[in-house]
């Protein structure tokens, strides 16, 4: 759940500093080559892709890595970080190649599916930590089987972190409409389109936080939530943005793992400039827009129910509008903050490509409906997760 970058990869990036980078973690599930029903094979499949990681090399010299995650039945690809769109683009596209192909050397397939379509009981992974949080939160940690992409970005401090997460948060709904890839739930179609973040939000720290304003406020916030006998630690602090404890990067955690590797690209490549724009507007001495962690936690609601298929809440002016005028408003907000005019230009080409065709819910939804059942949709989301 965190990125294992040595900080050292991370140079100081962002705003007068140059070009911040980027890395994302996606989550994978892991289904039965022929039945495409769930299979706890992760740490077989982790055994092969980290040997097979050795040559998945970064453009930074960094390897990708895999992880075991809390269920048997996925497992996770962590990107090296990287400064430009093709080299995240080859990144994905080796990380998903990878994982795949270990995860066939086993009998399985790696699905970029956010959640599970058919019913299941997964299995908690063989590890001390995951087996204490299993006893200690109950069904929530037994029913969870959610594949999530985290993206994060460099900032050159917590000075500048704080001021991003205090500074993005009302946009977040935004990235989980674009992102949303998790209609179904226990073998039957939940009505949302991200039924990941309803069941995410579960866990006692999840969602959108107040805003912040320092640095020394966001660690007594941590500080409270494990000391209050409730989180493990500090790896279980699950808002829908936090600082790393690790790197020194943002990592916004609000999105489906995108079931096109091309949406993977579009989505992050946004969020850094978001996180760019915020920082901009911290430095320029702007301050935060004042709406609460509950009127965003409203906006997140509509964006896991509808995503792109019904209104929004506008982001600064706290009304309903239609979906895609809540995303060109956040595609204006953050014009002038992509790497390149070419960058920005495939950027507003892939959030078009999304809402004209559809997240990956829409395609989920397009597949069950094909007369294949879930099955289909397990298959049809094989495919398109390697890029058709």
């Amino acid at each position: 759940m965190t990125m294992l970058h040595s900080p050292e990869l991370l140079p100081t990036a962002g705003g007068p500093g140059g070009l911040r980078t980027l890395g994302i973690e996606e989550e994978f599930l892991l289904v039965d080559a022929t039945t495409f029903r769930p299979i706890p094979a992760a740490d077989e499949t982790l055994l092969v892709a980290q040997r097979a990681s050795l040559s998945a090399v970064g453009p930074m010299g960094a390897p990708i890595a895999f992880h075991r995650e809390l269920k048997s039945e996925q497992i996770e690809v962590v990107s090296p970080p990287v400064r430009t769109r093709s080299e995240l683009v080859a990144v994905i596209a080796e990380g998903r190649r990878t994982v795949d192909r270990a995860a066939q050397a086993v009998g399985a397939r790696a699905v970029p599916l956010a959640t599970c379509p058919d019913a299941c009981t997964p299995h908690v992974a063989p590890s001390p930590r995951y087996e204490k949080i299993a006893a200690r939160f109950g069904a929530t940690a037994q029913e969870q089987l959610t594949c999530g992409m985290h993206i994060h970005v460099s900032v050159t401090s917590p000075e500048e972190g704080i001021a991003v997460l205090d500074r993005v948060r009302a946009w977040l709904p935004l990235v989980l409409a674009l992102s949303a890839n998790s209609p179904f739930w226990q073998g039957a179609d939940s009505g949302f389109a991200s039924y990941r973040y309803q069941a995410w939000g579960r866990w006692p720290t999840s969602g959108p936080t107040e805003i912040f304003g320092s640095p020394d406020a966001y660690r007594r916030e941590v500080a409270a939530s494990v000391g209050s006998g409730v989180c493990l630690d500090t790896g279980m602090i699950y808002f829908d943005a936090r600082l790393s404890s690790h790197v020194p990067t943002v990592e916004i955690r609000i999105a489906d793992v995108c079931l096109r590797p091309e949406d993977a690209v579009t989505i992050p490549v946004l969020v850094r400039a978001l996180v760019d724009r915020a920082a901009a507007d911290w430095r320029a001495g702007h301050a935060p827009a004042a709406c609460s962690a509950a009127s965003i936690r409203l906006a997140s609601w509509r964006a896991s129910r509808w995503a792109l298929d019904d209104e929004l809440i506008h982001p600064t002016e706290q009304r309903l509008v239609p979906a895609a005028a809540a995303v060109a408003a956040l595609l204006r907000y953050v014009e002038d903050h992509f790497a390149t005019p070419l960058e920005r230009s495939q950027t507003h080409d892939g959030v078009a490509s999304i809402i004209e065709r559809g997240n990956g819910a829409s395609l989920q939804r397009t597949a069950a409906s094909s007369g294949g059942g879930l099955a289909c949709v397990v298959a049809e989301s094989v495919r398109h997760g390697l890029g058709g």
